[in-house]
């Protein structure tokens, strides 16, 4: 397939925003509403000036990206890389398991390592909550959380944001369950400081074992019970049960979860007519969504994957830009986490 190139002259009317001025994304708790806009807006753009996200801008041309992941990714690692790609940026993309953090080198030292290659922008997960935090601390160039441990994703919570605006138009008084999943889930967190701070109402939906009562202290709606909400809802966005990260099981059996908390035929008859199915991926199907929704025409999950590149141009122009106005360093604000 041919790949077209747009020079910065097509590309005149992306204007940058003056009232940006992050240089690291490393949380959306701690960004303001209108910051989040400008992501959505400025992601909406760059998505149609590069014709669906496969078309290049040349934008940041001779500027580098490095992808420093020490936990296992397919969707976020490679939206990062075309991201940069398709704005005419190069990548380096970093393995832990062959690296020098094998001979004892400590995270830090290995990013500034990296960095001291040139690198623009520095892309990291870890298992650790605050590590994107400590390398805006300790780096000069711009940090970017691709997920830190049960923390936060931003840049998967304004994917998924991005998708649900595309389909209804705003966000302001829509209703978005988040279901399953929520005590490790770094999606949930993002999704639900974003979607809350433009208009959606958020209702965090599980077994009592795997949701903080902590989230309704915090003025969120709490449910254990999906057929008690399913009606009301014009968004699920259905979380793995992530088995990797729990000491002990938190249910009975995978079929009891299922048969209480998983989207299938029958539900779908139930909800709403225009209901919109979202899933951060991998999807364990038959577990908290089955195939033939997963696969229907509600399911808006493969457009949530080519919308996580254009949250991820728009991460990487936003931050370069404001990377270049400053030569100060931003302090990293302190992360906490329910």
């Amino acid at each position: 397939m041919k790949i077209e190139t747009m020079s910065k002259a097509d590309a005149i009317d992306l204007a940058f925003p003056e009232n940006w001025h992050r240089r690291h994304l490393l949380d959306l708790e701690s960004l303001s509403a209108d910051e989040i806009q400008i992501l959505l807006d400025t992601a909406q753009k760059l998505k149609e000036l590069t014709g669906g996200c496969r078309n290049k801008l040349s934008l940041l041309t001779g500027k580098t990206l490095a992808n420093l992941f020490f936990e296992n990714s397919t969707r976020t690692r490679n939206s990062f890389s075309l991201a940069a790609k398709r704005l005419g940026a190069d990548t380096v993309e970093f393995s832990s398991g062959g690296s020098s953090v094998a001979k004892g080198e400590t995270f830090v030292d290995t990013a500034k390592t990296i960095e001291a290659m040139g690198v623009d922008w520095v892309c990291t997960r870890h298992v650790t909550p605050g590590t994107p935090h400590l390398l805006a601390r300790e780096l000069r160039c711009c940090v970017i959380n691709a997920g830190d441990g049960p923390h936060e994703h931003p840049t998967q919570g304004l994917l998924d944001m991005l998708t649900i605006r595309q389909h209804r138009g705003r966000l302001d008084g829509l209703t978005v369950a988040l279901v399953g999943d929520i005590s490790h889930s770094r999606t949930a967190r993002s999704n639900i400081w974003g979607l809350s701070k433009l208009g959606a109402h958020v209702i965090i939906c599980g077994p009592p074992t795997l949701v903080s009562p902590r989230w309704q202290e915090l003025g969120f709606e709490v449910a254990h019970n999906l057929d008690a909400i399913l009606h009301r809802c014009d968004v699920l966005n259905l979380l793995r049960i992530q088995f990797e990260r729990q000491k002990a099981r938190p249910f009975p059996s995978v079929h009891e979860y299922a048969a209480l908390y998983a989207m299938n035929g029958a539900r779908m008859r139930r909800a709403k007519d225009d209901i919109l199915i979202m899933a951060p991926g991998p999807i364990n199907r038959g577990v908290e969504i089955t195939p033939e929704v997963a696969d229907g025409p509600h399911s808006v999950i493969l457009e949530q994957v080519t919308n996580g590149i254009a949250v991820r141009m728009a991460a990487l122009w936003l931050l370069s830009g404001a990377k270049d106005a400053s030569n100060s360093t931003t302090q990293a604000e302190p992360i906490h986490y329910v």
